[in-house]
C-alpha cells in the first residue's frame, strides 16, 4: 500500500534487482503517481498497478483476494502540520485504514505483513505520531488471536530527500540570504531510503508476529544539516510547528 511513494518506489526496484518476485501488485491512490512510475518499470511483465486507498475496504479487499503472500503497509498520511489542521483526513488514513488493511489481510490469509511506522509514534504530541502509536497498537493486538496471519512493525526516522523532507526544502532555498529554522537546537533521525528499505526487509523475514523493530540511527542537529547544505549560511528562527518535538526518541 502507498505503493508509489518513496518508500514504496524504492522497494519495488530493491526487490527487482534482489529477488525474483512472482508478482508486485502496487496500491496507491495517486493516478499520476502511478503513471510515471508505470512509464519506469514498463519492461517489468510482473508488476501491476491497481488505484485504490485503504480507506476503501471493499477495494482492498477485492485486490488482495488475488492470493497475495507478503504486503508492506506504507499507505499514511504524514506531514505533521497537514494532520494538526485536518484531523480528520490523518484518522481516516492512519486509523480506519491499518484496521481495514488488518481485516483484509486476515480475511485472505496473507502470510505475512509489515507495517511501517515513525520515530513520532513514540510518547506522540502530535496527531500524526498519536495515529501511528494507534496503528502500531493495532498491529500488534492481531498477533495474540490471529496465527495463520503474522503482523509486524517497523519504526525509524526521517528518510533523506523522500518527498517534502527537509533537505530537498533546503536545496531549493540554496541561494536565498538565510534558510528558516524552527529552534536553534531542533534534532532528527535521519537514515538512507535504502537503509529503510533493507530495515523493512530484514522485519519481513525475521518476524515471528507482535514486534515492533526499532532501528538504531544517528541524529543530526538541523542547524548542521543546514551547513553541510551551504557551510556559510545564516539562519531565520522562525518558531516552532503545531505538533513538533525538538527532539525524537
Amino acid at each position: 500500500t502507498g505503493g508509489t511513494g518513496t518508500f514504496g518506489t524504492a522497494m519495488i526496484n530493491f526487490l527487482l534487482k534482489n529477488s525474483k518476485p512472482k508478482s508486485i501488485i502496487v496500491y496507491s491512490r495517486d493516478e499520476m503517481k502511478q503513471w510515471y512510475l508505470k512509464e519506469n518499470l514498463l519492461k517489468f511483465k510482473n508488476i501491476k498497478f491497481v488505484l485504490g486507498d485503504v480507506r476503501d475496504k471493499e477495494r482492498l479487499d477485492s485486490v488482495l483476494s488475488n492470493k497475495i503472500d507478503y504486503l508492506f503497509h506504507a499507505a499514511a498520511t504524514k506531514i505533521v502540520p497537514t494532520s494538526e489542521f485536518n484531523p480528520e483526513e490523518c484518522i481516516k488514513t492512519n486509523i480506519i485504514g491499518a484496521m481495514n488493511v488488518i481485516d483484509c489481510c486476515k480475511k485472505n490469509k496473507v502470510k505475512r505483513v509489515i507495517a511501517l511506522s515513525t520515530d513520532k509514534a513514540s510518547s506522540p504530541i502530535n496527531l500524526y505520531g498519536a495515529t501511528k502509536l494507534c496503528s502500531d497498537k493495532l498491529f500488534v493486538a492481531q498477533n495474540s488471536e490471529n496465527v495463520q496471519t503474522k503482523f509486524g512493525v517497523v519504526r525509524y526516522g526521517n528518510v533523506m530527500a523522500s518527498r517534502g523532507s527537509i533537505i530537498p526544502y533546503f536545496k531549493s532555498l540554496i541561494n536565498k540570504p538565510y534558510f528558516p529554522i524552527t529552534h536553534p537546537e531542533m534534532t532528527r533521525f535521519f537514515l538512507s531510503i535504502e537503509d529503510a528499505v533493507k530495515f523493512s526487509c530484514f522485519g519481513m523475514i525475521n518476524m515471528m508476529g507482535g514486534e515492533i523493530f526499532v532501528k538504531k540511527i544517528k541524529s543530526i542537529k538541523i542547524t548542521d544539516l543546514a551547513k553541510s547544505i551551504k557551510h556559510n549560511i545564516k539562519f531565520k528562527i522562525t518558531g516552532i510547528r503545531p505538533g513538533e518535538k525538538i527532539h525524537e526518541q
